[in-house]
């Protein structure tokens, strides 16, 4: 078994960067060393350890089952000492190291980036990055500090805060009202061309409370599918058909009449709006920032 003191701790941060870059030649980029150091440092760690935690070929990287391992508590261990460093500098606001962030694409576009970019603003020693995918990211595999997610959260190891809620609105364009009609109740959508998004688990059917507390399910067709929320927003907004669409992502559509509200007594059910975290010890600065700046934004 290595001996604490037989590991260089420097090497941990260096490791790390070569897991997350994906090469020795992306790492030694982004840390400003020459390839032939940040080789040097993996092969005296594999050393210091005791165990091979690379496997070079000509081509390509990869992680060992051991080096996976000793990632996840190297990534750890250098997200707890910049928390440690921040206390003892007395200055925990002073934001620092990287930030990567997973989102799904319309909100991370409306909302989480420029979140980022204000969050930047104030810390700019904070490296920030963001990716915007409508699917669930794997936050440990792609080494993602904290992720949004929209609606009910699956069962999982990850740590998760709630910071807003939101709602989806029925929309649609002035020229499909024109064409269309306006509804007078949700049955009459059922015969409505509309706008819907494939990943749902059940795409042409969907509920709605009325701001009485009234509850109903419609059931709708659908001309127009699409595999994203942007898209479906396009398509509304191009008048393809009515669309059931979040509040933050129609809002200043509405405001600004290029969508209109059909049947705006309706919504759907208020949904949670939360961001997700590796379970670790303590939860990292920088994810404690982001929180606090998206349940601003919420």
């Amino acid at each position: 078994m290595a001996d604490l003191r037989d590991v260089n701790l420097n090497r941990l941060a260096v490791f790390v960067e070569v897991v997350e870059a994906g090469s020795l030649t992306a790492a030694a980029e982004r840390l400003r060393l020459a390839k032939t150091m940040v080789s040097t440092h993996m092969q005296r760690l594999e050393a210091e350890v005791g165990v091979s935690l690379l496997v070079r070929t000509t081509r390509r990287l990869n992680v060992t089952e051991a080096g996976r391992r000793f990632y996840e508590s190297a990534r750890e261990i250098l997200h707890a000492t910049e928390a440690a460093l921040a206390e003892v500098a007395g200055d925990a606001s002073a934001l620092r190291g990287k930030l990567r962030v997973s989102a799904p694409i319309d909100y991370g576009s409306l909302v989480v980036a420029p979140t980022l970019v204000d969050l930047r603003r104030a810390h700019p020693q904070l490296e920030v990055e963001l990716v915007c995918s409508d699917r669930y990211a794997n936050l440990i595999d792609e080494n993602i500090d904290a992720a949004v997610r929209l609606g009910r959260l699956a069962n999982s190891s990850y740590r998760s805060v709630k910071i807003g809620k939101f709602v989806k609105w029925i929309v649609a364009a002035p020229s499909f009202v024109a064409e269309y009609g306006m509804p007078r109740k949700p049955a009459d959508l059922a015969a409505l061309p509309y706008v819907t998004l494939s990943a749902l688990p059940k795409p042409l059917t969907f509920d709605l409370v009325h701001a009485r507390g009234t509850t109903c399910t419609v059931r709708c067709q659908s001309p127009i599918v699409t595999n994203t929320a942007t898209a479906c927003r396009a398509a509304t907004l191009a008048g393809g058909g009515f669309g059931l669409l979040t509040d933050f992502s129609t809002s200043n559509d509405i405001a600004a009449e290029t969508l209109v509200r059909l049947l705006p007594s309706w919504e759907t059910p208020d949904a949670d709006i939360s961001v997700v975290f590796p379970p670790t010890r303590r939860v990292p600065t920088k994810t404690l920032a982001l929180i606090d700046a998206l349940r601003q934004r919420a």
